[in-house]
């Protein structure tokens, strides 16, 4: 008895190895949509792993991209842009250098939207680089009940004079303390670069009271970062937290808090599928042994 009980972990163990492998390589969707009442222009940080070409999105339009587990990276969207023909331009906020397919991170004052992809999906939302529009995560198809993550406020509106960023007399942008003083305690560096000794500033705090599920300053962790298995994700400038996303995939229109049948694990469905793969390999012929 106490062989076929051990064998049985170890073949439970195996299972959970392969499930963990096999979500680790799904494909995501990704939703980027504009609520805004201007034109946005996404941008995307190791986008040689997106299914997809950047483009200007307008009010009401949104885009699907694809990108496959494991990847990391950042979404934000761009403001004021004038590109040519050729994509070659340059933007009021966020911009990224002088091409309309980006290769390096938006310039500050921008709100992020950032993700590690694997096993387990991490996303936030960060105000650490300042602020520039109104961003907000959700997911779609979830394994599990995941949190909304973001900012669904406009900063610019209560920017502190000393922060704001401003073109014609308007604000266009708020910085980040960090990035308008450069100082060791507002960038949590040095004597400050832990989280016991980086504590909140007058700054960040007004940002958390306004945007509390988005990370205020560099340390601000435990409100911020969300976790989540293999969803897909909507990403929405200008659009409330708590409101229902839809977004069409494989032809058919599925919104947040819609059952999926591919969502589970539970059922004798994944035993089936996996368990011959995992019979047939010779790693497992030779651990069970």
């Amino acid at each position: 008895m106490a062989f076929h009980v051990s064998l049985l972990l170890k073949v439970l163990l195996v299972l959970a190895i392969a499930a963990t492998e096999v979500a680790s390589q799904e494909t995501r969707k990704f939703t980027i949509e504009n609520n805004c009442n201007e034109t946005v222009w996404p941008g995307i940080t190791n986008s040689e792993s997106f299914n997809g070409s950047i483009f200007a999105l307008k009010p009401g339009q949104s885009a699907v991209y694809t990108a496959s587990a494991p990847w990391s990276g950042r979404i934000w969207g761009r403001t004021g842009c004038d590109f040519d023909k050729n994509g070659s331009g340059k933007c009021q906020t966020g911009g990224c250098g002088t091409s309309l397919n980006c290769t390096g991170p938006g310039t500050p004052p921008v709100s992020i939207a950032e993700f590690t992809l694997g096993g387990l999906d991490y996303y936030d939302v960060s105000l650490v680089n300042g602020f520039n529009l109104p961003i907000v995560i959700k997911t779609l198809n979830a394994k599990g009940n995941c949190s909304n993550a973001g900012c669904d406020r406009d900063l610019r509106t209560n920017c502190p004079s000393e922060l704001a960023v401003k073109s014609d007399g308007k604000v266009i942008a708020c910085n980040s303390a960090c990035d308008k003083f450069n100082t060791d305690e507002y960038c949590c560096r040095g004597a400050f670069g832990t989280a016991d000794t980086c504590q909140p500033s007058n700054y960040s705090r007004a940002f958390k009271s306004v945007c509390p599920d988005a990370y205020s300053y560099a340390k601000d962790d435990k409100t911020s970062l969300k976790t989540c298995a293999s969803p897909d994700f909507v990403v929405s400038f200008c659009s409330s937290r708590n409101g229902t996303v839809c977004s069409y995939h494989d032809s058919t229109l599925k919104c947040n808090g819609s059952a999926d049948l591919r969502a589970s694990f539970n059922g004798w469905w994944f035993l089936v599928i996996i368990l011959p793969v995992i019979v047939s390999s010779h790693h497992f012929l030779g651990f069970i042994m």
